[in-house]
C-alpha cells in the first residue's frame, strides 16, 4: 500500500505533471524605427518559437528566460521582470503540461559564441509578421515551440 505521498508522486508519473518554464520574446528596433522579434528554430521539427526552457529550482522565470535567450540564440539585453504572458504546450514525447511565463527582452547584444549556436536556427522578423505568425499558430492544434 502508497501512502499518500507516494501515491501523489505514482500519479504525477502516470498522467503528467505541470512543469515551470520560462521563455523570452526578444525584440529590437531597426534602423528604421521599426520592432523585430527573434525567433529560433525548434531542435525536434525546426518550427519558429521563442527561446524557452525550464526554470531551475530557487530561479526566477525572468532569470531563466534570459539565460534561455542566451543559450538558444546568444541574445543578451534587459529583461522585465513581470510576465509579458503564459501559454501551456505538450511535447508529443511527454505526459507533461509545460507551463512557460514570458517575458519582454530587449536585446542590446548578440554574442559571437553560445551554447546552442550549431544547433539552432535564429531569425529577426517584423512585428507584423510575427504576430501574424503567432495567431496563425496559435489557431493549430500543434503551435510552434523551441525546446
Amino acid at each position: 500500500m502508497l501512502n499518500e505521498n507516494a501515491q501523489t508522486e505514482l500519479t504525477k508519473t502516470v498522467s503528467g505533471r505541470d512543469v515551470a518554464q520560462a521563455g523570452a520574446l526578444c525584440y529590437r528596433r531597426n534602423e528604421n524605427g521599426g520592432v523585430e522579434v527573434l525567433f529560433v528554430g525548434s531542435r525536434r521539427n525546426g518550427r519558429w518559437g521563442i527561446p524557452k526552457g525550464h526554470v531551475e529550482g530557487g530561479e526566477v522565470s525572468s532569470a531563466a528566460a534570459l539565460r534561455e535567450a542566451f543559450e538558444e540564440a546568444g541574445v543578451a539585453g534587459v529583461v522585465d521582470k513581470t510576465v509579458f504572458g503564459m501559454f501551456s504546450y505538450r511535447k508529443d514525447t511527454s505526459p507533461n503540461r509545460y507551463q512557460v511565463a514570458v517575458h519582454l527582452l530587449h536585446v542590446s547584444r548578440i554574442a559571437e559564441k553560445f551554447p546552442e549556436k550549431n544547433i539552432r536556427k535564429t531569425q529577426w522578423f517584423p512585428l507584423k509578421d510575427a504576430v501574424r505568425d503567432a495567431a496563425r499558430a496559435a489557431g493549430s492544434a500543434n503551435a510552434p515551440v523551441a525546446d
